[in-house]
């Protein structure tokens, strides 16, 4: 089912942006893949490549914590603690059971991950009017930039920010990258990159995509009548969908796909 909530704003922007004034913004887990694909952390939760102790430690730890995420009747900072603890959690059982560099290739390599129908063609149109898009993901970064080059579509426009896993000379894990990026807290403006700040500074227009409430302020501080939000709404479907309306310019429920968004995103000028 696809929701829109303010036609007449859509349709000026349709008329005011173009490739040369406009950057895309895109969730990497349950946007651009499906609703029923892996997560880049499940990934590395493989049980041929990792063992079965540490897949059952991770489904712990979803069943644990993995409802806050879509539970808004809750406090946003009781929220936000929850979500650390699960992250907090979660990487320290790639300590815990010995992630290597190989193991991680491996990983993903047998992983599950299923994009949803129509990422990939848009990646490539985006891609030939360069147009910048940045995959700000809580997930994992070294997984999302693998899988975006084994299915051909990481193309030089494309910047991942998210969670990137260090490793020492000898393929050992020896650390995440600094600041941790969970799915409360991503925001361009925060990005210490000053390469992305050029590139984007000039773009008047900004397009977000992903599957929270809270993926709309991947784009930073924006104007309201410069942006276009699209949710996808995977869960509580009956629950959220207000709250969902409320937020997001076009809201879509989880059996919709990339091919219904392309009119609005793709300029013709």
């Amino acid at each position: 089912m696809i929701y829109v909530n303010n036609e007449n704003k859509i349709n000026i922007l349709k008329e005011k942006i173009n490739k040369h004034n406009v950057c895309v913004f895109m969730d990497y887990d349950k946007t651009m893949t499906s609703n029923e694909s892996e997560d880049s952390w499940d990934v590395i939760a493989n049980k041929k490549v990792m063992g079965e102790a540490i897949s059952n430690d991770a489904n712990t730890y979803y069943e644990k914590y993995g409802f806050v995420e879509f539970n808004y009747n809750m406090n946003e900072k009781e929220r936000e603690k929850y979500i650390i603890k699960w992250y907090d959690e979660c990487m320290d059982l790639y300590y815990q059971y010995g992630l290597t560099k190989e193991k991680l290739k491996l990983s993903i390599h047998n992983s599950k991950i299923v994009f949803r129908e129509g990422v990939k063609e848009l990646l490539f149109q985006l891609y030939k009017q360069n147009i910048p898009v940045i995959i700000l993901s809580a997930g994992i970064g070294n997984v999302i930039q693998e899988v975006l080059k084994d299915r051909n579509c990481y193309y030089e426009n494309i910047t991942i920010i998210s969670n990137f896993i260090q490793f020492n000379e000898k393929g050992e894990m020896v650390k995440f990258s600094n600041h941790m990026i969970h799915s409360l807290n991503k925001n361009i403006d925060k990005v210490e990159n000053p390469n992305i700040k050029e590139m984007i500074k000039n773009k008047e227009y900004r397009i977000v995509i992903g599957d929270l409430v809270e993926d709309i302020h991947m784009m930073g501080n924006y104007e309201e009548e410069k942006s276009l939000k699209i949710g996808f709404l995977n869960k509580n479907i009956k629950e959220n969908l207000e709250i969902y309306k409320k937020n997001f310019d076009i809201v879509l429920t989880k059996e919709n796909n990339f091919y219904d968004i392309e009119k609005y995103i793709i300029q013709k000028n």
